[in-house]
C-alpha cells in the first residue's frame, strides 16, 4: 500500500510569528493580497493585529470581511469576485475554519474557473492547477484548516455540507501565532479545542491510518488533553495558547493526508441544518462515537489511556480502553461541552434527515467500524 502525505511548502510557529508576514510576502515577490476574514475579527481587533504588520511594511491589500460562521456558496462566490476586483495575486486568510474554507474555496476557482459553480468542488474534485496562494493565520486552536487539503462550504440550495477534498488548495504557507488567540472566548475556546480532539481521535483510528499518522495524532490528544483546560481557563496563557495552537496543527498534518469518521459525518448535517457551531457539533459526539468504534480500536484506545495518563498498571486493554473514553469525556465537561443534543434545540423528529446526510457524509466511509443508517440515528438517539 502506498502512503501520502501532504503539507504546507513551510510553516512558523510562535507568540508573534505574523512578524514574519513581510518577509514571507517579499520572498516569493507577491505584490497584492486578497484579505479574508470575518466582521467579528475586524471588529475586535484581532485582523488588525496582522493589518498593522502589512501596513508597516507598505504591502497592498484589500479586505474581504464578509465570512460566514458556517460559509456558503453564495459567501464564496462574492469572494471571488473580490478577489478579481483586487486584482491581488496571494490571499491572506486570517480566522478561523470559515476564514480558511473560504478562502480556499476562492483561491481553488480563481485558478481553475471551470468551477465557479462550486457545487462542482465536492468531494474529490479533479481540479488542474493550484490554487491562488494562501498564507493562512488561524485565529482559534481547532479546525487545523492551515495545514489540510479539506474545506468545507454549505449549499444553500440542498442545506448540506460539502467537504471537498483537494490537494490543491493546501495553503502555501501556515503562520500559527497563538498572540491572534488570546481573546478567543471560552466557549469556542473550549468548542475549537474538542473539535482538534476529535480530529486527532478520528485521524488515529480511521481505516487509512498508518505508522506516521499516528505518531502525530498521538502527540495531539497528548498535548490537546494536556493544554485545552489551561487555555479554556486562563485565557492569556502563553502555555496553554501556545500549547494548543501547535497541537491542533499537528493533529491537522495527519488527519489532512488519512481521512476522519462517523464522528465528523454526523457533525456536518448538525452545522447545515441546525447552525450548530461545527467543535461543539463534534465535541458531543465524540465519547458516544468512541464507543461505538471501541470493538475495533480497543489498541489504539489502549495507547489514548497512556498518553493522557488515565492508564494504570495491571489494567487489561478493554479496561484501558475503557478508561480513555471516560478521560476524553470527563475532558469534554470540564470544559464546557453540551452533553445532550436538545440543548443545542435538536429534536427526535430532527434525526432522520441528519441521518440521511451523515450517511452520505464524505467523512463517513472512513470510520474503522462499518455503520449504517440505523446505527447512525441510534448513536443520535443516545445523546439526544
Amino acid at each position: 500500500m502506498v502512503n501520502r502525505f501532504i503539507l504546507n511548502e513551510v510553516s512558523y510557529f510562535g507568540p508573534g510569528a505574523r512578524k514574519e508576514l513581510p518577509a514571507v510576502i517579499a520572498s516569493r515577490g507577491w505584490k497584492k493580497a486578497l484579505v479574508v476574514t470575518d466582521k467579528g475579527l475586524m471588529k475586535f481587533g484581532v485582523a488588525k493585529m496582522v493589518l498593522d504588520v502589512l501596513d508597516g511594511a507598505d504591502i497592498a491589500y484589500e479586505v474581504f470581511d464578509d465570512v460566514k460562521p458556517n460559509p456558503t456558496v453564495s459567501n464564496v462566490t462574492a469572494g471571488i469576485e473580490a478577489c478579481k476586483n483586487a486584482e491581488a495575486d496571494f490571499i491572506i486568510a486570517i480566522g478561523g475554519g470559515s476564514s480558511m474554507d473560504t478562502a480556499k474555496g476562492i483561491g481553488v476557482v480563481v485558478t481553475n474557473p471551470e468551477f465557479a459553480d462550486i457545487v462542482s468542488l465536492e468531494g474529490v474534485a479533479p481540479t488542474k492547477n493550484k490554487c491562488l496562494p494562501i498564507v493562512a493565520l488561524p485565529t482559534t486552536a481547532g479546525t487545523a484548516a492551515e495545514t489540510t487539503i479539506n474545506y468545507v462550504i454549505i449549499d444553500e440550495k440542498r442545506q448540506q455540507k460539502m467537504v471537498c477534498v483537494d490537494p490543491n488548495d493546501i495553503p502555501a504557507v501556515a503562520i500559527v501565532d497563538a498572540e491572534l488567540m488570546y481573546s478567543l472566548p471560552k466557549g469556542l475556546t473550549a468548542a475549537t479545542g474538542m473539535d482538534a480532539m476529535t480530529h486527532a481521535i478520528e485521524g488515529l483510528i480511521t481505516k487509512a491510518a498508518w505508522e506516521m499518522s499516528d505518531m502525530f495524532e498521538l502527540k495531539a490528544i497528548e498535548m490537546i488533553h494536556k493544554y485545552l483546560p489551561i487555555a479554556v481557563n486562563d485565557p492569556t496563557n502563553p502555555e496553554g495558547r501556545n500549547g494548543m495552537a501547535v497541537a491542533q496543527y499537528i493533529a491537522g498534518m495527519a488527519f489532512s493526508n488519512v481521512g476522519l469518521g462517523v464522528d465528523h459525518g454526523m457533525a456536518h448535517p448538525m452545522s447545515a441544518l441546525h447552525d450548530v457551531p461545527h467543535g461543539v457539533a463534534c465535541a458531543i459526539l465524540l465519547p458516544t462515537v468512541m464507543r461505538f468504534n471501541m470493538e475495533v480500536s480497543v489498541p489504539k484506545y489502549v495507547q489514548i489511556a497512556k498518553v493522557v495518563g488515565v492508564y494504570k498498571d495491571g489494567m487489561t486493554d478493554q479496561e484501558a480502553a475503557e478508561a480513555a473514553c471516560n478521560a476524553i469525556e470527563e475532558l469534554s465537561k470540564l470544559v464546557g461541552i453540551p452533553q445532550h443534543l436538545s440543548e443545542l434545540g435538536i429534536t427526535e423528529a430532527d434525526i432522520p434527515a441528519l441521518a440521511e446526510q451523515a450517511f452520505t457524509d464524505v467523512c463517513t466511509p472512513g470510520n474503522p467500524r462499518e455503520v449504517s443508517k440505523e446505527d447512525i440515528i441510534a448513536l443520535y438517539h443516545k445523546i439526544l
